[in-house]
């Protein structure tokens, strides 16, 4: 039987995003918080690019979604059909409905398989993977371990991918297994890049320009995957300023950071911004939606006009608690720059840290140190530091 019910603030998603928020709400005081989650199994997702490289397994990255869940928030096991924002309502699958004072929405993305046909057919085969689903992790890492001659191919999407130049960590930790496991002679080894950049920080992006080089990969810019033939073993591409014919190139091994998309839901409420993908709309600096500004977005699903990362959501995260309590009193919002973060190893024990905000200026963590040089401790941090900092601290809204 359905029911509906009032909470003050609901968050849509219990992902980093969601429960980061419930967790600092809380913390900040907030009574009445709820998180809409289906999912039993939490995934601390940056270490599925450790999986895909094989220094990391799944159930190093999973927990039980009631383990995780901040103290003294209420979590609805449902997923989100619809919203009203004119009566300021959350419609669930299970026919149940939620009336809510502020609503969070952050339930993250979706591969968007459609955006390349013929590439969901692939990664159901031996030969192409992904990092983006915990299960195609582990196949990544099984493709590229056991591969000893011919082409792989890794595809670097620029649409919406979810910290896309993490994609590129289990390319270099495959590069160094097959140089330590001596194949690497036998392997030709392409990198499309839908972007003209490999990260948005100059002078990371020169960084990892040079080690693919140095390291034999061929890079090739403007890049954009048209479609994918899963029985030949075939991609078509396009490549910017290479004129109306597509290319085809085969492949032994390919990897994909693939597009993406919001859920279906967000453009069907009328939340999403114009333009490919259904992102919710949002003001890039208050995270507030211009229409509805009970509204609110952050994380992957939000159009940001910066990279989606989660580490980025270190800086969103507050400026959503504060400017929920703002709304309320009429008191000054505070502003998101663009803040985000792409940590990518070099080899299987060096990686760089690019800091960066939406213009692409450097932000720091840790001025007094070059992290964007690889550096063995920054690795060490990201691979065994950084997920206990996550199930610990982050996730109950501890980590400003």
């Amino acid at each position: 039987m359905s029911s509906r019910r009032h909470h003050d603030v609901v968050i849509v998603g219990g992902g980093n995003a969601g429960l980061s928020l419930a967790g600092r709400l809380r913390r900040d005081g907030a009574k009445d918080v709820v998180v809409v989650e289906p999912a039993r199994v939490h995934h601390y997702r940056p270490m599925l690019s450790y999986v895909a490289g094989g220094q990391a397994t799944l159930d190093q990255l999973r927990r039980p979604q009631d383990r995780v869940t901040p103290s003294g928030v209420r979590w609805y096991v449902d997923e989100v059909v619809s919203v009203d924002p004119a009566t300021s309502t959350v419609h669930l699958a299970g026919g149940d409905e939620i009336e809510y004072g502020d609503l969070a929405v952050c339930p993250g993305s979706q591969v968007d398989w459609d955006a390349i046909p013929g590439s969901e057919a692939a990664v159901q085969t031996p030969h192409a993977a992904t990092s983006y689903l915990p299960g195609s992790a582990v196949d990544t890492w099984t493709m590229l371990s056991t591969l000893t001659s011919g082409r792989a191919v890794f595809v670097i999407s620029n649409r919406h991918v979810p910290c896309a130049p993490v994609g590129l960590k289990p390319m270099f930790l495959a590069l160094d297994h097959w140089r330590r496991t001596g194949v690497r002679d036998a392997i030709d080894v392409e990198l499309l890049v839908e972007g003209d950049r490999l990260v948005d920080l100059d002078r990371a992006d020169q960084r990892l320009r040079a080690e693919a080089a140095e390291q034999g990969v061929s890079v090739t810019f403007g890049a954009t995957v048209t479609s994918v033939d899963a029985a030949s073993r075939r991609l078509a591409v396009d490549v910017a300023g290479a004129g109306s014919a597509s290319s085809e190139l085969t492949y032994d091994a390919l990897y994909l950071a693939p597009p993406h998309r919001a859920p279906a839901w967000v453009a069907g409420s009328g939340l999403a911004s114009e333009g490919d993908g259904g992102f919710l709309r949002v003001d890039p600096s208050t995270l507030q939606h211009p229409e509805h500004p009970r509204v609110w977005g952050l994380g992957d699903v939000a159009d940001l006009d910066a990279l989606p990362s989660g580490g980025a959501l270190r800086k969103q995260v507050p400026v959503v608690a504060r400017n929920i309590a703002a709304r309320r009193t009429g008191a000054p919002m505070r502003t998101y720059d663009g803040y985000s973060i792409a940590p990518v190893t070099t080899s299987r024990r060096s990686l760089l840290l690019a800091e960066f905000d939406r213009d692409g200026r450097p932000e720091p963590s840790v001025p007094v140190v070059d992290l964007v040089r690889p550096r063995l401790l920054t690795w060490a941090f990201d691979r065994y530091v950084e997920p206990q900092v996550y199930f610990r601290r982050l996730l109950q809204g501890k980590v400003s």
